[in-house]
């Protein structure tokens, strides 16, 4: 089914027999599996009565690729981002302690979102709680790329003897025979194996946080993750269980190259070819205008969290390996990083997904924007965001970066945007965030290729844009004038096309820039319109598009304008253009809206 609707198709494979074993040994859902990213919950749906729609994965109104509450009671959190499970399951045991409630809580966690800070906070919180917390740390030596630092190091030189586990379950089986001495002396018992431990085997980093370790054990071996499952269940006391496993385990192109299936689109399953399509996509394009920057430019240094593929960044990694970092699945880090290298003379360009900067958020605030130190931020996958559901749509970039001050925030609309923007945050020596959706890049427009300059963005006459369509056309001015942020601006030229075919001359004024803007020129440019219709890829709240209707309906309180946002409301799952459609963005949508404000309906502010 992965193979036909796409999916997260290594992550699961190397998780198949730990999931059964997990299920044969803990009573779920009285017993809460909590799975970190959930990406890899794909068995844990199966067994838990979801087989028969199973084949709706990732489609619009199907099941979500990611544990969801709505869908099913074996799902207990609603997930998609990294480094959380250990947080919600200690909340959810602690929560449970309190209300006298039954069941164990297991959170599964993969070794690369180890490096994100949220999940060692809570594995240190737990330890001194002293609840008993299981912990499974699924350790592949990978999070989306290979994994990197110290950390996933010493995961893999991490060992502890069997001779050790014999020893440590034979006392506590002895113990559990024992219930009266066993209460009066589990202190004295504790102790004295930790005394052993401490005297005969290496100590680790999970013990030192107060929690009991085993491992690391065969990650496929299912009789030996029952055995020991059985054994912890009954432990009273926080405990890690490390298991090793392969991403991508009994499909051999996923095991060569887990980084290409980890997310992956449709493709065929018996030689793990996947469709190719001719169109330059947007991340492409930013690799491509990176690469001939630092070609010419030795400061330029990249960042990733985790993301080297799905950011473009890879090629820049292969080529410039020195002056590339991956810092795992740490986006506060990244940004704060950044920060050191710009104050270091170099010019970092961080890439990012949109939905996982809202995790840098105080970092980019109090670490970039208040000292204003120049430096590139790429957020990839903004707007609307195909296949993954609510967690990762990249709605909310705009309207949490706009209020921020010193920070420059640009929307390219084409590849040659993305050049020349890139160019320029090069040489403006400034904070400054580029966006881009996940997507195609339209064909280039002549208009595409002005200089950049600060706030302000480009107008495409009717007649040049849709000089195919405009033919019989009067001359003259448009009455209606589209603004629109560079993510979005294929399907406003799609719906200005339409309106021609209904003789209704429309221009495209894209914006460039978010913030700053460049108040006096914008003005100038919709002074001659007698409407204009705002086009954003960012909820509709805190946007761009709220900001500029209220400068127009004060200098200009007679104009028509109406806004097409995303709307106040986490987007579902869908293909891009089903998310477009659903939330009136679509080139139709945008169309009918038009003719609407044309025909006297929109909003005036006499």
């Amino acid at each position: 089914m992965v193979g036909k609707n796409g999916g997260h198709l290594a992550s699961n494979l190397g998780v198949v027999e730990l999931t059964i074993a997990l299920h044969r040994v803990f009573e779920s859902p009285k017993d809460a599996f909590v799975w970190d990213v959930s990406h890899q919950s794909y068995t844990h749906k199966l067994l838990t009565g979801r087989y028969e729609n199973f084949h709706t994965l990732r489609k619009k109104d199907g099941m979500a690729g990611f544990t969801k509450r709505a869908e099913s009671p074996h799902d207990f959190f609603d997930v998609g981002h990294s480094s959380t499970s250990v947080s919600s399951g200690l909340g959810l045991l602690v929560g449970r302690s309190l209300q006298e409630q039954e069941g164990k809580v297991v959170a599964i966690i993969g070794d690369g979102a180890l490096t994100g800070g949220m999940a060692m906070e809570a594995l240190s919180h737990a330890g001194q709680l002293a609840k008993n917390l299981i912990v499974v740390l699924n350790d592949n030596q990978m999070s989306i790329s290979e994994n990197t630092g110290s950390l996933s190091r010493y995961l893999s030189r991490l060992t502890m003897t069997s001779s050790y586990q014999f020893m440590r379950f034979g006392i506590d089986s002895l113990v559990n025979k024992l219930p009266l001495l066993g209460k009066l002396f589990t202190k004295f018992i504790f102790r004295f194996k930790r005394s052993v431990k401490a005297l005969l085997f290496p100590t680790n980093l999970f013990v030192e946080l107060g929690f009991e370790y085993v491992g690391p054990l065969n990650g496929h071996n299912v009789s030996e993750l029952e055995e020991v499952f059985r054994k912890v269940r009954n432990l009273s006391r926080p405990v890690v269980v490390h298991v090793v496993t392969k991403k991508g385990r009994g499909y051999s192109y996923a095991e060569n190259d887990p980084a290409a299936f980890h997310g992956i689109g449709p493709f065929c399953t018996s030689d793990g070819t996947v469709e190719k399509y001719d169109a330059l996509s947007y991340t492409e394009a930013f690799s491509n205008a990176l690469l001939n920057l630092a070609e010419k430019d030795s400061r330029i240094v990249a960042i990733t969290a985790a993301m080297s593929k799905g950011t473009g960044l890879a090629p820049f990694s292969r080529k410039y390996p020195a002056r590339f970092f991956d810092v795992g699945i740490a986006e506060q880090h990244a940004v704060t990083f950044a920060g050191g290298l710009s104050t270091a003379g170099l010019v970092p360009v961080a890439a990012i997904y949109s939905t996982f900067i809202q995790r840098a958020m105080d970092q980019l605030i109090h670490d970039i924007a208040l000292p204003a130190l120049p430096s590139i931020f790429v957020l990839d996958r903004c707007g609307a965001v195909p296949d993954d559901g609510e967690t990762h749509q990249g709605a909310f970039d705009i309207s949490l970066i706009r209020p921020v001050p010193n920070m420059i925030l640009m929307a390219p609309a084409s590849a040659r945007e993305i050049e020349l923007a890139l160019q320029w945050a090069v040489d403006r020596k400034a904070p400054v965030v580029l966006r881009q959706p996940k997507t195609s890049c339209p064909s280039e427009q002549e208009a595409f290729a002005q200089p950049i300059q600060e706030g302000r963005g480009v107008l495409l006459r009717c007649h040049d844009v849709v000089a195919s369509e405009s033919a019989g056309l009067p001359e003259g001015p448009s009455a209606l004038l589209i603004v629109c942020t560079g993510g979005i601006f294929s399907e406003a030229l799609a719906a200005a096309r339409n309106l021609v075919l209904h003789d209704i001359l429309v221009d495209i004024y894209n914006l460039r820039f978010i913030k700053p803007i460049d108040q006096e020129f914008f003005l100038q440019t919709v002074a001659s319109y007698q409407a204009v219709l705002f086009v954003e890829d960012g909820v509709r709240e805190g946007g761009i598009s709220q900001a500029l209707e209220l400068l127009v309906a004060r200098r200009f309180p007679e104009k028509r304008t109406a806004i097409c946002a995303l709307p106040d409301n986490f987007l579902a799952l869908g293909k891009r253009p089903e998310i477009l459609e659903d939330c009136g963005l679509d080139s139709n949508s945008l169309a009918a809206a038009a003719r609407s404000l044309v025909d006297g309906k929109g909003a005036a502010h006499g």
